[in-house]
């Protein structure tokens, strides 16, 4: 194992992970003017709503199947009845479906963005930043799906859900895992891995309001009074 892979995927998850959370609390102290999602709507509502839908189902859609199935312990599949080769097709089906909506919706917001000279004339490096990255990693994610109909045993899903566990459990043998894993497979985790170092300084915070949501339907009733 090269020095290079330890640090990118021993090390390197936690760096990112620290650059996510603290920067992401920094930017809500210091500029909580920024921290909004930039909506273009009033500009241009052309493609806005399918682009929008297809990209935000698509791309939560990928990040839950990926927490759910990097982070479940294999003993909780096994004790569902669960087979590796079965968990590994359903990632395949899932991620193909989710990762597919993600990346229409990308590609027709990046069309909707570059195709009109007032949305262009307000959209900044880092807007343009976000949304190639994530394009990127999108197709990378459905890419592996052709290697992956490859070993349908199950045994390098399996690797990569003991890296995953090992890295949130603080284990430093989790690079170890992955050592033999497919390129295109590293390429799309670091990828994957980046966009949480990125988060803190684009639109991406957003995402964070998301969840202070939920505080607004269990909020009491604001009494609105008409004038006079």
């Amino acid at each position: 194992m090269t020095y290079l892979h330890h640090f990118v995927f021993g090390v390197y998850p936690y760096i990112g992970l620290a650059i996510f959370l603290f920067g992401s609390l920094v930017r809500f102290e210091r500029e909580q003017y920024t921290w909004k999602s930039d909506s273009s709507q009033l500009i241009d509502r052309r493609l806005l709503r399918a682009g929008s839908y297809l990209f935000h189902i698509g791309v939560l859609g990928v990040f839950a199947g990926h927490l759910v199935g990097l982070l479940t312990p294999l003993a909780v599949w096994d004790a569902l009845g669960v087979s590796h080769g079965a968990k590994q097709l359903l990632a395949m089906v899932a991620g193909g479906i989710f990762g597919g909506m993600g990346l229409i919706g990308a590609l027709i917001l990046i069309y909707r963005r570059f195709s009109s000279e007032r949305l262009r004339a307000i959209t900044t490096w880092r807007d343009k930043l976000t949304l190639g990255w994530i394009t990127v990693t999108l197709i990378l994610g459905l890419s592996t799906i052709f290697v992956s109909k490859d070993h349908l045993d199950g045994h390098m899903m399996t690797l990569f859900m003991e890296w995953a566990q090992r890295i949130v459990t603080f284990r430093g043998d989790a690079a170890n895992y992955i050592v033999d894993a497919p390129g295109i497979f590293k390429l799309h985790i670091f990828m994957g891995m980046t966009l949480f170092v990125i988060f803190p300084f684009t639109r991406l915070v957003h995402v964070w309001s998301g969840f202070g949501a939920a505080g607004y339907v269990t909020r009491a009733w604001q009494l609105v009074r008409p004038r006079g």
